[in-house]
């Protein structure tokens, strides 16, 4: 654990991240502190301080994945800690491309056909991921809705009207 904790110190510890648009705005600067065993035996340490006061914090699990924890149940986000980061990058990168997006949420959000879209593999999503097709992107935010284990929080934002060269989003 300790190994962990010190290599993620030495990657990422110190890292300013601008807002993420979900999640009142993610960790604000990654740190490693106060590792968890769960009932399986893994650990699990806290990613950072919240940017804003959160009822969940954000982990780092035993195999590098993102997730948000209540202290009850945990969620990945992302299987990796740089899906986080990628995911927080597209974002702000979608936004400056897109000149329109709708937001769509609850139900509606599994609604959505994502079967012809390709994946943004770089986000490593697990409850979030981000698809793409021609002139349109979506990102789906499930995570607060699992950990809650209610379907009607989760979001998709849908951005479009996206025409630049494919260059825009670095295929």
């Amino acid at each position: 654990m300790i190994e962990r904790m010190t290599a993620y110190e030495a990657q990422w510890g110190g890292w300013l991240l601008p807002p993420a648009p979900r999640y009142e705005g993610g960790p604000k600067v990654f740190r490693s502190d106060v590792p968890e065993a769960d009932g399986a035996g893994n650990w699990w340490f806290d990613a950072g301080d919240p940017r804003v006061s959160t009822w969940y914090g954000f982990m780092i699990g035993p195999e590098s994945e993102f997730c948000i924890d209540d202290r009850a149940n945990r969620v990945i986000l992302h299987s990796s800690i740089e899906g986080w980061v990628e995911s927080v990058a597209l974002a702000y990168q979608v936004r400056y491309w897109a000149p329109q997006s709708v937001t769509v949420r609850g139900a509606a959000v599994d609604e959505i056909d994502l079967s012809d879209m390709e994946e943004f593999v770089e986000v490593a999503g697990v409850s979030d991921g981000w698809w793409r097709k021609a002139d349109t992107v979506v990102a789906v935010y499930r995570g607060e809705a699992w950990l809650l284990g209610s379907p009607e929080e989760q979001i998709a934002i849908i951005y479009s009207g996206i025409t630049e060269p494919e260059i825009y989003l670095d295929y």
